[in-house]
């Protein structure tokens, strides 16, 4: 039987919460992907007005992070701290890039998208596409996202939907996975060790 990807994520994420594995994962502080596996790739529109492809940011390390602009509280919370993260880096962050993919096509356009993400950090990258191809996106990943109507309402709607950062390396491999809630501190702390690996 053919286990679920979302399933085999979680089990990684827990089993590496709970004890080291790969030598150079020891001192991460998030789940470790042991070992790595190349990061799915996805091709969507950019809010930099061009097709992002996860691809073409090998050679930096990116963080992956999936939401929405409309989100109240956890997505803008998330989103402050990986712009903390960003700033404890220092010169190394020019070695980062924060993708966040829509988990709302029907209200983030590139046009909503963009000067929101600037207001966190002017480096961060949005992408959106058709509910189909965002969806496939989001089965990769084990992300999992679903719309609940506001009561009294026809139209308006909240989006819930898994909110997890997955750090991909500068070969384009899964590294880490760090819940909602993870510090800049340790965020910065996996960025350093995963862009200057331990030598073995």
């Amino acid at each position: 039987m053919k286990v679920p990807f979302f399933a085999v994520l979680f089990l990684l994420f827990s089993s590496a919460l709970m004890s080291a594995h790969a030598t150079d994962n020891v001192a991460l502080k998030g789940g470790a992907f042991d070992p790595p596996r190349i990061a799915p790739d996805f091709s969507l529109r950019g809010s930099d007005g061009t097709e992002l492809k996860l691809s073409r940011y090998r050679g930096k390390l990116v963080v992956l992070e999936f939401g929405y602009t409309s989100c109240f509280d956890v997505c803008p919370t998330s989103l402050a701290m990986l712009a903390q993260a960003r700033k404890k880096l220092g010169a190394m962050a020019a070695d980062v890039q924060i993708v966040y993919v829509t988990v709302d096509p029907e209200r983030d356009t590139i046009a909503i998208m963009k000067p929101y993400l600037a207001a966190f950090d002017p480096s961060f990258v949005g992408a959106t596409g058709s509910a189909e191809t965002l969806a496939a996106v989001r089965k990769a990943y084990g992300i999992s996202a679903s719309k609940n109507m506001i009561p009294g309402s026809k139209t308006a709607y909240t989006m819930s939907h898994s909110s997890y950062l997955y750090l991909i390396d500068r070969q384009g491999s899964l590294r880490s996975m760090m819940p909602f809630g993870s510090s800049a501190d340790d965020v910065a702390h996996d960025i350093r060790i995963l862009l200057n690996p331990p030598k073995k």
